[in-house]
């Protein structure tokens, strides 16, 4: 496993892991009344953060004892096999294969957190992704586990974000500061918005904030169906 990536694994006590964890409960509340157990994450455009962001608020739900499958759908750059150090047969083979998921899956990565990778890069992404099959692989995932969070692709670059966005329960939004404009955002928004997505909430990460010598890490969170905002700042040494 990558320790500079699963920060909430290796450091679980500092900062960012804190804010990693705070993510995770204001999910936990944005699921009350709404059942929102399957949720994607996706960005705007390439090297956001989304694919650290899921991993590690998945490591934190699975240490507060939930049931949690990873499923890594960017087929097209996947890494979160990279990330925890496992196998890539996974998502693809499920799809275009019609083999079960339950064989492809890889238990128990860390306690409470199963990964299903993406598999073997396919020519055709969002087809598969569109899929009865894919369909029918997310109807019975969430029967199984407490959480599914499902890794995207960015909104911008490629269309399948869009197509899962009415299959899943919901959709966080993560931002890289500063990496894209708000007319990006708000395109990619809108996008997801037509194809169908709730949008839970939106990370803005990688926010420097120089104070006393130290960096400010912040995300900023909000709850779509209330309009209810909150911010929370942590700080890393520098």
């Amino acid at each position: 496993m990558e320790e500079i990536n699963l920060i909430a694994q290796y450091d679980a006590k500092s900062p960012i892991a804190e804010a990693y964890k705070a993510i995770r409960t204001n999910l936990q509340f944005a699921s009350v009344g709404t059942a929102a157990r399957v949720i994607t994450f996706t960005s705007a455009t390439p090297a956001e953060g989304k694919s650290t962001t899921i991993s590690n608020v998945a490591l934190t739900m699975a240490q507060d004892g939930k049931k949690t499958l990873l499923i890594d759908a960017d087929m097209r750059k996947p890494v979160q096999h990279r990330i925890f150090g496992i196998p890539n047969q996974g998502l693809s083979n499920c799809i275009a294969m019609d083999v079960s998921w339950e064989e492809t899956v890889q238990h128990d990565v860390v306690p409470h957190l199963d990964v299903l990778t993406s598999g073997p890069v396919p020519p055709n992404p969002s087809e598969l992704l569109g899929s009865e099959r894919m369909q029918k692989i997310i109807s019975q995932v969430r029967t199984q586990y407490d959480y599914v969070l499902i890794d995207m692709p960015p909104v911008l670059a490629v269309t399948d974000a869009v197509v899962m966005a009415s299959r899943a329960d919901g959709v966080v939004f993560v931002v890289k500061s500063g990496s894209i404009s708000p007319e990006e955002a708000n395109m990619a928004k809108t996008k997801l918005e037509q194809g169908g997505a709730h949008i839970l909430g939106v990370v803005l990460n990688e926010v420097p904030r120089r104070q006393h010598g130290s960096y400010g890490y912040e995300y900023y969170y909000y709850y779509d169906e209330e309009h209810v905002k909150h911010r929370n700042s942590k700080k890393v040494n520098n």
